[in-house]
C-alpha cells in the first residue's frame, strides 16, 4: 500500500517537470542564427536544474522512507541508533551526487 501510494507521487511530480519544460520551451525561441549558441546554454541551465531537482526529490523520498523505518525500529530497539545513521547518509548523498552531475554540466 505504501509503494503505490509513493510511487504514485514520483508519477505525479515526474509529471509536472514534463509538463512544466514542454510549457517553457516556447519561451526560449528565436529566430537568428547567433542564437545557436544561445540554446545550448538554456539547455545546460535547464540540464542542470534536472539534474539537481531530480536528485533532491528522490533524496528526500529516501531518507523520508529511511528515516520513518528507522525511528520504528528504535522505538523498539533503542540499540540500532547508530547502524541506521550511515544509511541515511547514503540517501543525502543521492542530493550531493545530483549537485556534483549539475557543476559538471556547467562547467563542461
Amino acid at each position: 500500500m505504501m509503494m503505490k501510494n509513493m510511487s504514485d507521487g514520483v508519477k505525479k511530480i515526474l509529471s509536472a517537470a514534463a509538463l512544466f519544460a514542454l510549457a517553457a520551451l516556447p519561451l526560449f525561441a528565436q529566430e537568428t542564427e547567433a542564437a545557436a549558441e544561445s540554446d545550448t546554454t538554456v539547455w545546460k541551465y535547464f540540464a542542470a536544474a534536472l539534474a539537481v531537482g531530480i536528485s533532491c526529490v528522490a533524496g528526500g523520498i529516501a531518507v523520508g522512507q529511511i528515516g520513518s523505518a528507522a525511528m520504528g525500529a528504535m522505538s523498539e530497539n533503542p540499540e540500532l541508533s547508530g547502524k541506521a545513521l550511515p544509511y541515511a547518509g547514503l540517501a543525502e548523498g543521492i542530493c550531493l551526487w545530483g549537485f556534483l552531475v549539475a557543476l559538471l554540466i556547467m562547467i563542461f
